[in-house]
């Protein structure tokens, strides 16, 4: 999972915890390992490593929570080479909410069907995805979803296609 200041909490804590539950071990990765991170409403979330200590390689695949860090984070060369990875290994690239701004700026959107806030709706259209108001799409090894209130679905389809 990546972090950066005004993370979406449910966007991150939900999923993060979910996973756990389901038996695995869930990264979650900022700019410094170590630093605290403070969500749009004060909730401070620690990241576990930074994005030059971690290999794509070696996660079963990536959650990207929304709320205006993904904003932030596209500009992130790193960022959007850890996606790129993730996805050229076709494995699991999830994003809710605004979080489709990272994959939009990784260049991976093009030719899949997903769903986000109806605020960068436009921006996916034009990065060549196909978008649908839903409350999770699942295109291949892409799951997304609109906002919190679609979290169980969306966690249920990152479940899915973690097998």
């Amino acid at each position: 999972m990546f972090v950066d200041n005004i993370y979406e909490e449910m966007e991150l804590w939900y999923p993060k915890y979910r996973l756990m539950e389901a038996g695995f071990q869930v990264v979650v990765a900022g700019c410094e390992a170590g630093k605290v991170y403070l969500g749009k409403h004060g909730y401070p979330c620690r990241a576990d490593a930074d994005f030059f200590g971690i290999k794509a390689q070696e996660f079963d695949g990536l959650v990207i929570p929304g709320g205006f860090a993904p904003d932030q984070l596209r500009r992130n060369s790193r960022v959007l080479e850890l996606t790129r990875q993730i996805h050229q290994a076709k494995k699991l690239v999830a994003h809710i909410c605004h979080a489709g701004w990272i994959p939009i700026s990784a260049g991976i959107m093009k030719g899949f069907t997903c769903t986000s806030t109806p605020g960068i709706k436009d921006d996916l259209i034009n990065a060549g995805a196909v978008w649908k108001d839903e409350p999770v799409v699942i295109d291949r090894h892409m799951v997304s979803s609109r906002r919190p209130d679609d979290l169980p679905q969306f966690c249920q389809g990152i479940l899915k296609v973690l097998g």
